[in-house]
This record gives structure tokens, C-alpha cells and sequence, in this order.
């Protein structure tokens, strides 16, 4: 009975003690949560009052910047030619990664690199980032000399007020012309000549840009799948001999991807693949 009442006392003791720490710790946790949310307040405090003195003191010394917008009546011709400049500036750039994808070699580029990618069987090697930015600086190679003639028979005579703004329209549009129907396939022009139920042009410069560029996304499109099914066909074979050697050993069970993605990545490597791809992509704009 001793033994069992000391042990009842320890016990108890314990559970005492316990509540006791547990009781200062609250309190303790309690002043700095208030003193944790007064601080915030104090802050906000000291800025609201010190903060238009402070301004007061500093805007003689610092000009503070005002920023306005308005509509004001034009002087002269040439205020309106400016803020047309402006406009037209602004939606060229809103619409500049169109005009990328739909006028230039960018789409033929991309597509190529993604099959590319595909076959490998790499899922995150190169990245798209990595296959978008290539994409962009090949399409800037292939499209320089029509930039170029559009910077010297466009843009520089227009800067240089030789040329009004239609004219310069007219003239930077034209080498982009040029290239697009260098790039596209007579069927094609043909069906949205058809689509468009208009009379047959009886030359090329008949032809409207509403017709030309689908012609020419259509052709990209057609031209990229036939460069990628061409890459396509050595790896698809690698996958072949691989998922038959693997089926007569027996090895059902192993996936014949990840075999054969070494003797892929390999046989990249050793015959330069990288280098081929895009001179394959280069020449097939010439």
C-alpha cells in the first residue's frame, strides 16, 4: 500500500510540475504575439505622420516625376503622322510572334527540330526553350537578305522622308512576297484561289496576301512532316531491331525504349547528326 501511494504522489507531482511549465510558456507566448502585431502598427504609424513633413522637406531639392495622359488637338500635319506612326508601331508589335510563325521559315524549323527531338525518345533533352531559341536564330539566318532588302528599299528611304507611308508598306512587303511563293506549292495556291471564288489572277502580282500566306503554311506544314518522316525512319528502325532482339532473348518485360536510346543517342553523335539536320534545313530554302 506504501509503494502504491508513492507512486500515486510521484504521479501526481509530475502532472503538477507539467501544467506549471505549460502555464509559463502561454504567458511567456503571449506578450510576443502582441508585441509581434503592435510592431506592424507602430510602422504604419511613425509613416503616416512623419511621411508629409518628409515630402515637404525633399520636393523643393527633388523633382518628383507626374505622369499624364490627354488628347490634345494637332498643330500641325505632322503631329498626326507621328501618332499614326506610334499606332502602327504598337500593333506591329503586338502582332510580331504571328507575323514570325506565319511569314518566315520558322514554322518548317520548328516542326523539324521537334521530330527530332521526338525520335531521340529524349523527353526533356534539348528542352523546348533550348529548341524554340535555335528555331528563332536559324529563322533569322534564312530570312536576313529579305530583312535586308526590306531595311534598304523600305525602312531607310522612309526614315529618310524619301517615301511616303503606303509606298514604304508596299515596298517592305514585297520581299516577303517574293519569299513566300518561293516557298509554296502551286496546289496549294491553286485550292485557295478555288476556296476564295474569285477570278484567276493572270499574273503572280494578282495574287492577294490573304491567299498567299495560308498557301504558304499549308506548304510549310506539308514540307516539315515529309523532313521529319525522313528523320524519323533510322530511329524507327533502331527500335525495331531492338524490340525483336529483346523478344527472341525472352525479355518481354523490358521496355525497348530505354535500350535502344543509347544506340540512338550513338548513332546521332557519330554521324554528326545536329550538324546535318540543319544543313538539310538550310539548303531546303534554296
Amino acid at each position: 500500500m506504501k509503494l502504491n501511494y508513492k507512486k500515486e504522489y510521484k504521479k501526481k507531482l509530475k502532472e503538477n510540475t507539467h501544467m506549471a511549465i505549460c502555464n509559463e510558456r502561454r504567458g511567456s507566448e503571449q506578450p510576443r504575439a502582441s508585441e509581434g502585431k503592435a510592431f506592424p502598427l507602430l510602422i504604419l504609424f511613425l509613416i503616416l505622420n512623419f511621411a508629409p513633413a518628409f515630402a515637404q522637406e525633399v520636393s523643393p531639392n527633388i523633382p518628383l516625376p507626374r505622369v499624364t495622359f490627354g488628347v490634345d488637338r494637332a498643330q500641325s500635319v505632322e503631329d498626326v503622322s507621328v501618332t499614326l506612326e506610334l499606332v502602327a508601331l504598337l500593333t506591329v508589335l503586338s502582332l510580331a510572334p504571328s507575323i514570325v510563325i506565319m511569314m518566315t521559315s520558322f514554322t518548317r524549323i520548328v516542326i523539324v527540330l521537334n521530330f527530332v527531338k521526338q525520335a531521340l525518345g529524349t523527353q526533356n533533352a534539348p528542352p523546348n526553350q533550348m529548341i524554340i531559341g535555335l528555331s528563332l536564330f536559324l529563322t533569322f539566318f534564312v530570312m536576313a537578305p529579305t530583312f535586308n532588302r526590306v531595311n534598304e528599299e523600305a525602312i531607310q528611304p522612309y526614315l529618310a522622308h524619301e517615301i511616303n507611308y503606303q509606298d514604304g508598306l508596299d515596298k517592305a512587303i514585297k520581299p516577303i512576297r517574293e519569299f513566300m511563293l518561293r516557298q509554296t506549292a502551286e496546289q496549294d495556291l491553286a485550292l485557295f484561289i478555288r476556296a476564295s471564288r474569285l477570278p484567276n489572277p493572270n499574273t503572280i502580282e494578282d495574287l492577294g496576301m490573304g491567299t498567299i500566306i495560308p498557301a504558304f503554311i499549308i506548304s510549310e506544314l506539308k514540307t516539315a512532316f515529309i523532313i521529319g518522316f525522313l528523320v524519323y525512319v533510322p530511329f524507327l528502325v533502331i527500335d525495331m531491331a531492338v524490340a525483336s532482339i529483346l523478344m527472341s532473348m525472352g525479355m518481354m518485360m523490358l521496355p525497348p525504349m530505354m535500350v535502344s536510346m543509347p544506340f540512338k543517342l550513338i548513332l546521332f553523335v557519330m554521324v554528326d547528326g545536329w550538324s546535318l539536320i540543319v544543313q538539310q534545313l538550310l539548303l531546303s530554302f534554296h
